[in-house]
């Protein structure tokens, strides 16, 4: 081989060499996170996201975080999976987080950041972080930005700036596609908006429509329906007729939805609605007496070997609980300060030892010996309706 065909086989990979280096320049300006590069999908490569999932030793599931970063972090540490410095402890666990990272808060985009970075590190111990659709990141990429808050399109805004930035740098280089425009067919303006939004809402836009960057890399990659041993995990509630209609093909259809595969701008039918997988209420009212027992027992006899359907969506005032001989459990406490600003609580299923909830709340450590003298039950018999009496559970402040 010549010397300058040596240098052609050396140097035809430069180019993208320098746009995985501008990516992680980005990310890491960006969320104080470094990346491994990361690659546009594309029709030909993509891969639906995985359904279903071995039953683990230990399971957690985290209830809607609606961008509050802070809150986030506190349902992770007490549930043992990261140490002070945020950092992967969890071991072989398996995370199942319901869906609703978007809205109501302004750490939006640094939620998922922290996610996608839990989720490289738990893989290398034997671990899993499994991060759901929720109706609020379907609401998003649609464009429905009614939950969004100033500080929601601040965060976004400040991200198009790197992104454009980055794209710039790429521009320069030689050997690249030519980089496409961030806001191609964005208006410049919002009718029903203040103008000191416009900016935010065009940088909303542009990251989270169909096949938009933020999308593509975080939300097309999420579940929307996740069975994980006999549990099966949802953010608003399957019915008989989703589940009859392909809980893989519920996966694969909206993660094409989001990657700009299918076209249009909506979401499948199935994800919008009272009645869809994201928005159901059937079974997580705090009423007992309003959920659905009879439709639960109905779809969850449709998926061999599940016993429970968990969820989030619908804020649970007295904390996590389970109606319907606990086959419902519902996991949403309204942690972010967008909510209800409620005390972290998560779910823990142990392959030995059944269902625990695990709880910030001190009030529960000052009655947690009297309540368990009550009652000697373990496992889902700790997961009742609280109705002024605080639950059982394990406390690790």
């Amino acid at each position: 081989m010549s010397t300058r065909e040596n240098q052609i086989g050396i140097c035809k990979n430069v180019p993208n060499l320098i746009s995985s280096f501008v990516d992680a320049f980005v990310d890491y300006s960006f969320s104080g996170i470094f990346s491994p590069p990361h690659h546009p999908t594309t029709p030909i490569n993509h891969t639906p996201p995985q359904t279903r999932f071995e039953k683990p030793d230990r399971l957690v599931a985290i209830g809607d975080l609606h961008g509050d970063l802070e809150k986030s972090k506190q349902a992770f540490l007490i549930a043992g999976l990261i140490d002070s410095s945020d950092r992967w402890t969890g071991g072989s666990t398996v995370v199942v987080q319901v869906g609703d990272v978007l809205d109501r808060g302004g750490d939006e985009l640094k939620i998922l950041y922290f996610l996608e970075r839990l989720k490289r590190e738990a893989e290398r111990e034997g671990g899993k972080v499994v991060a759901m659709n929720g109706n609020h990141e379907i609401m998003n990429v649609e464009g429905d930005f009614r939950f969004v808050t100033k500080e929601g399109l601040e965060e976004f805004r400040v991200w198009s700036d790197w992104y454009c930035l980055g794209n710039r740098m790429k521009s320069l280089c030689r050997g690249l596609d030519n980089v496409k425009d961030l806001y191609e067919g964005i208006p410049t303006s919002f009718p029903r908006a203040k103008a000191e939004c416009f900016e935010g809402i065009r940088a909303r836009i542009a990251a989270l429509r169909p096949e938009g960057p933020i999308a593509k890399r975080f939300l097309s990659k999420n579940q929307t329906v996740a069975v994980v041993g006999d549990s099966v995990f949802v953010h608003g509630g399957l019915l008989a007729e989703h589940i009859e209609y392909g809980l893989e093909r519920i996966n694969e259809e909206v993660s094409g939805w989001i990657n700009g595969f299918r076209g249009g701008r909506y979401a499948p039918g199935y994800c919008r609605g009272g009645d869809s997988v994201v928005w159901l209420r059937k079974f997580s009212d705090e009423r007992p007496h309003r959920c659905d027992c009879a439709a639960l027992e109905h779809a969850l006899s449709t998926i061999p070997g599940v016993k429970r359907m968990v969820m989030g969506h619908t804020i649970q005032e007295g904390g996590i609980n389970g109606v319907c001989d606990e086959k419902a459990i519902r996991i949403d406490v309204g942690m972010s300060k967008g909510c209800s600003d409620g005390l972290p609580e998560v779910l823990e299923i142990r392959k030995d030892s059944g269902v625990r909830i695990v709880t910030s709340n001190p009030l529960y450590k000052e009655k947690l010996d009297s309540q368990l003298a009550l009652d000697s039950k373990t496992g889902l018999g700790l997961l009742v309706p609280v109705e002024n009496v605080p639950k059982q559970v394990e406390v690790k402040a």
